[in-house]
């Protein structure tokens, strides 16, 4: 945005000489080998993250601007406009950080608070440093004459009209009074600032023409250009990328910002401004650009934020103001800081969710009940229209405020019911689809099968028994199967196919001796019955070993007697003598007989048997099934037998 006829002839002094700027009054002279060999470096803004090296770069970087600049402000007068005049990387770190310092518009990141702090520092360094490159009277001793101040400020660009605007956009917030100072005094000893300042303000009126071109609008006014034929508009602020119109965004709150905070610090340039007719531009600029954008950041700020997740704040947001009613001074102060009508009115502008069914239907009756010559159909379309609120669509209706194409409608207009595709009847699917008594499915149904409420049995023994139904029923099923007849008709004069049966026993054979002279073994004529010798006829021995056994037959059953009584805790070595017996006998009966000599073997030193070792091995092999590795098992084996109360 910088002026461009001023740029080409670059000189220092009134005299002409490239080198030396002398002061009429005190007779300064300023040399270039005056001037320090001190390099600045370029200023960068702070990082958008908490990167650890990027914080240390930005730090680093910074606190050497901050340190030059520092050594600059305290050097002497004469030394100061030397190194100002003649070092050109102080001019161009002072203009870096001109263009690239953070504005308030800026997203606030959230930086590290030594950044912070160091970022303080160098804006006060460099606001200094600006101040009294503006100041050319400094005291009585050190001061440069009007005429040949402006001049060195104007022919060595320390000052022009965008770095002018950058200082007040940065600096005018906390320092106005010292910055009209600063500008009053530049415009006023240099007034060819003015001029530059004109030839300006075409280039910012073209910055506004080439925002309407990017959102496909025409531009109005004296630098309206014709539009091309084959020129077609297919970009437009709604449907431009985002990140375009971010950017087209911020270019224009630059623009904007930077315009406001020059003309409040310097009112004068108001006039230059009017020359263009700049009010009546801008104001063609707004009303042409400034809904378009409105509305597609609106449009991108819902798509990104939902009904579903707005509504439950807004909800909210009323519940706290209806419950905080009477506390009238926090309201009342609240108020004044943040309007509630502002807070109402974003929430109404809030996207309205699509209301069907019951609660639609709840929302035309209503309407109607108020105004009952309404069609249903004209109503359901004032309710789209504002956002289903039925207060305002009853009062606009009352007042005659309707939109123009409500006003085109039949105010009589019935609702038009969409048919269902699928029909309830037709879709329905249950267990008792297409039975008897679906009548969906049949016109006729069996009255006589249905019964209402509990059957009563009225029926007693005697009508139960007497009741036949079931004996006639199944008569007919059992007749298939009687193939035995009493008696078999005969045609007259046919034989009879065979003879009476007769009931008589046929002794032919009683008298012969089946089998008495075959060569049977006996084994196989006793094999159904043991041979038994009569007891009359056995020895005296096998008399006594009868005895002797019927005897152990009376003991067991006197045993078992003794164990079937109830007895609550019985004697532990009763029960282990018990258990020895069955163990000894049950080894009796099946004929073994186990030899502990093996296990003991021989003396120590004398050697041991094959059996011995064998019999050792087995020992240690299976010894956890006996001595006390199965204490569990015999505890519960004791438990089951009552010898441990549970």
């Amino acid at each position: 945005m910088a002026p461009g006829p001023r740029y080409g002839d670059r000189g220092i002094a009134e005299s002409g000489d490239h080198g030396i700027a002398e002061s009429r009054n005190h007779g300064v002279t300023k040399h270039p080998e005056i001037k320090a060999d001190r390099s600045f470096v370029l200023y960068k803004p702070p990082p958008a993250i908490r990167d650890p090296a990027l914080v240390e770069e930005f730090l680093e970087r910074a606190k050497f601007i901050a340190d030059d600049l520092n050594w600059l402000l305290a050097l002497p007068h004469d030394k100061f406009w030397c190194q100002v005049i003649f070092d050109e990387t102080l001019q161009k770190c002072l203009d870096s950080y001109l263009r690239s310092a953070p504005r308030k518009f800026d997203v606030l990141w959230d930086c590290h608070p030594e950044v912070n702090e160091l970022q303080k520092c160098l804006h006060r360094s460099v606001f200094l440093t600006f101040l009294r490159m503006s100041t050319h009277k400094e005291s009585k001793d050190h001061f440069i004459t009007p005429s040949v101040f402006g001049k060195i400020i104007y022919n060595n660009f320390l000052f022009d009209i965008p770095k002018i605007m950058d200082l007040c956009v940065l600096f005018g917030k906390g320092n106005g009074l010292l910055l009209q100072k600063m500008i009053g005094n530049i415009f006023t000893q240099q007034p060819s600032y003015f001029s530059d300042l004109d030839e300006t303000l075409p280039t910012v009126l073209q910055v506004f023409n080439n925002i309407l071109h990017k959102c496909g609008l025409q531009c109005e006014g004296a630098s309206a250009e014709p539009q091309k034929l084959e020129e077609k508009v297919t970009v437009t602020a709604g449907n431009m990328p985002l990140q375009e119109l971010k950017d087209i965004v911020l270019y224009l709150c630059d623009t904007c910002t930077t315009l406001w905070a020059f003309l409040d610090v310097f009112p004068l340039a108001c006039q230059t401004f009017q020359k263009h007719e700049f009010c009546y531009r801008l104001a063609s600029f707004y009303e042409l650009a400034v809904p378009e954008l409105e509305s597609a950041i609106k449009k991108r700020h819902y798509e990104d934020n939902s009904c579903e997740n707005i509504q439950p704040f807004i909800e909210e947001f009323l519940q706290i103001f209806t419950s905080v009613l009477q506390e009238r001074r926090f309201l009342r102060d609240y108020d004044e800081l943040f309007p509630v009508e502002d807070d109402c009115a974003g929430a109404a502008a809030a996207p309205v969710a699509c209301v069907s069914g019951v609660e639609l239907d709840s929302l035309i009756s209503q309407v109607k009940d108020l105004l009952p010559d309404l069609g249903e159909g004209f109503i359901l379309a004032c309710l789209k229209e504002y956002g289903y609120d039925t207060e305002q669509v009853i009062n606009n209706i009352l007042e005659d405020k309707l939109v123009p194409y409500l006003d085109k409608l039949d105010r009589r207009m019935q609702r038009q019911l969409k048919p269902d595709p699928t029909p309830l009847v037709s879709s329905r699917y249950n267990v008792f689809q297409n039975d008897e008594f679906d009548v969906f499915s049949r016109d006729a149904v069996d009255v006589s099968r249905i019964q209402k409420g509990k059957r009563r049995e009225k029926d007693t023994t005697r009508s139960l028994v007497n009741d036949k139904r079931l004996v006639a029923e199944q008569r007919q099923r059992y007749s298939q199967y009687s193939v035995v007849l009493e008696e078999l008709p005969l045609q007259p004069g046919a034989a009879q196919p065979y003879e009476d049966y007769e009931d008589e026993y046929d002794d032919t054979y009683d008298g012969n001796q089946v089998g008495a002279n075959d060569a049977d073994s006996d084994d196989e004529l006793i094999s159904r019955r043991p041979f038994t010798i009569p007891q009359v006829l056995r020895p005296r021995g096998q008399e006594e070993g009868q005895e002797t056994e019927e005897e152990d037959e009376e003991e067991e059953e006197e045993a078992e007697k003794e164990r079937t009584k109830d007895h609550f805790v019985q004697d532990p070595a009763v029960l282990r003598e018990r258990a020895e017996a069955r163990r000894q006998a049950f080894l009796a009966r099946k004929g073994h007989k186990h030899d502990s000599s093996a296990v003991v073997g021989n003396a120590k030193g004398h050697g041991q048997s094959r059996e011995t070792v064998q019999e050792r091995r087995k020992k240690e092999a299976n010894k956890s099934t006996r001595a006390n590795h199965n204490r569990r098992a015999m505890a519960d084996r004791k438990r089951s037998k009552g010898m441990i109360p549970s």
